[in-house]
């Protein structure tokens, strides 16, 4: 079992690197090259091209049935969730399958409403809460997970 981090907007890499050194899990964080930074040597960096999508590719070449994915993205939450895994946003939110058609939904009527130059919300601010939530809901997967093998 690994975490694999969809890296590119993650606010919470550092949380969820100590979460993976606490339980002796391996993370990886996965980035593309237009969000280089100088990159922390306690978790497993991949770095890929500045194409669309190719994280969300990566990510899915990379994972394998039972890994924790930490990601904002509902599509491709819904792909591991099909392939096995378990997902998490950013914010701690577990993503569960019986909820994947309503937030596929969301996004679609959102960029729909984009399209036709109608104003929506972005996404709040990035608080203590959210990060203390991730690092809560990170720690119970994860020994839910270590109590099943």
């Amino acid at each position: 079992m690994k975490i694999i981090v969809d890296g590119d907007a993650c606010p919470a890499k550092g949380i969820i690197s100590q979460v993976g050194k606490k339980m002796n899990i391996p993370v990886l964080i996965i980035v593309s090259i237009a969000h280089w930074q100088n990159f922390s040597q306690e978790v497993e960096w991949m770095i890929v091209d500045n194409v669309s999508q190719e994280v969300d590719i990566a990510i899915i070449n990379k994972m394998q049935k039972g890994d924790l994915i930490v990601t904002d993205d509902y599509g491709l939450a819904s792909l591991v969730l099909g392939k096995g895994g378990q997902a998490i946003s950013f914010r701690g939110i577990v993503y569960k399958k019986e909820k994947m058609d309503f937030l596929l939904e969301q996004r679609y009527l959102a960029q729909k409403m984009r399209k036709m130059k109608k104003s929506t919300k972005g996404p709040k601010p990035y608080i203590k809460e959210d990060e203390q939530r991730l690092a809560d809901n990170l720690l119970f997967l994860l020994s839910s997970k270590e109590k099943e093998n």
